[in-house]
């Protein structure tokens, strides 16, 4: 369950370092540019810990797809980036595609 959880401050970490390397304009701006280098550095090194038990396929899959269905929801909520219907539809099927990966493979572990 641990690993789960560093799993997910993980994704939280690589969401902030991602907003924040947006505000940083091309890292010209100090501060959001210091959020990003230490929100990637938790975000590795919380998924470093993770893939001690959980296999890399695995997280790095729940990684990816909530880490682009999160920052899609920053974008637009704190952006303005507007998201079309295809978009909202793909959001969803990477949504269901972790969870169907994490509720019904056998390669996760349970």
């Amino acid at each position: 369950m641990t690993n789960w959880i560093f799993l997910a401050a993980a994704i939280v970490a690589e969401v902030i370092a991602t907003s924040a390397l947006k505000a940083s304009d091309g890292f010209s701006r100090l501060w959001p540019s210091v959020v990003t280098v230490i929100g990637y550095a938790i975000a590795f090194y919380c998924l470093s810990l993770t893939l001690r038990t959980i296999p890399v396929g695995i997280a790095y899959a729940v990684w990816s797809g909530a880490g682009i269905v999160l920052i899609s929801g920053v974008g637009w909520a704190l952006f303005g980036q507007k998201l079309d219907a295809a978009a909202i539809v793909g959001i969803g099927l990477i949504l269901a595609g972790v969870l169907v990966l994490n509720l019904m493979s056998k390669a996760a572990p349970h």
